[in-house]
């Protein structure tokens, strides 16, 4: 398909474990002109366009339905049994040239704070407040505390256990990479994804390593 303004205008990006409405939550590849968003949310109150799991989206998402995935700190949350058919439903609905942008916690990046005595230590300041090694190992425990038990870790990811889940499901490559804040980012491509069409979408981004 041509990279025009009429097939941008036609990309739709499927936002799983979305939150609240947010723009500026979104990836900025995915705030560009062209893209539209829709919200899946396993959490009623923060009003999704789809309110169900990652792992189970049949019967609210159609096969080949997405040209991107947006997951952002979502595949945490799930638990150990629900992470491959989570992978299956992204693969499903995603076009043939489609790709998903995932990222969550760096389970490496948080064992050597555990092995260098900084489990409690708090590690860098989010807009929920201080987050500690432990907060990114199990779930930020205040929100938990106050009720918010979709907060909470239930599985966790190194690079190789996330591109082994990818290649499992049937994507073609994965690229891997490490943020700034104990985060761990991974691009899967399907069949028909070109890495040369995705250049231009991350260029400027600190993501763009993924597409070089």
């Amino acid at each position: 398909m041509p990279d025009s303004a009429q097939s941008a205008r036609q990309r739709r990006v499927l936002n799983t474990g979305s939150g609240p409405l947010n723009p500026m939550k979104l990836h900025p590849v995915f705030r560009t002109l062209g893209w539209t968003e829709v919200r899946l949310d396993i959490d009623a109150r923060v009003a999704p366009d789809l309110v169900g799991s990652v792992s189970d989206m049949r019967g609210l998402v159609g096969d080949a339905s997405f040209d991107a995935i947006w997951s952002s700190h979502n595949f945490e949350h799930l638990h150990a049994h629900e992470v491959l058919p989570a992978f299956r439903e992204i693969a499903r609905v995603l076009k043939p040239d489609g790709f998903a942008l995932v990222t969550c916690p760096d389970l490496h990046a948080i064992a050597t704070l555990i092995l260098e005595g900084k489990a409690e230590s708090a590690i860098y300041t989010a807009p929920a407040g201080p987050i500690t090694t432990i907060d990114m190992l199990f779930g930020h425990g205040p929100s938990i505390a106050s009720g918010n038990t979709y907060m909470a870790h239930n599985t966790g990811f190194t690079a190789d256990r996330m591109a082994r889940y990818f290649l499992d499901v049937g994507f073609t490559e994965v690229r891997t990479g490490k943020g700034g804040f104990y985060d761990l980012w991974a691009l899967g491509l399907m069949p028909e994804a070109r890495l040369e069409r995705l250049e231009g979408m991350f260029s400027g981004t600190e993501q763009q390593a993924l597409v070089r």
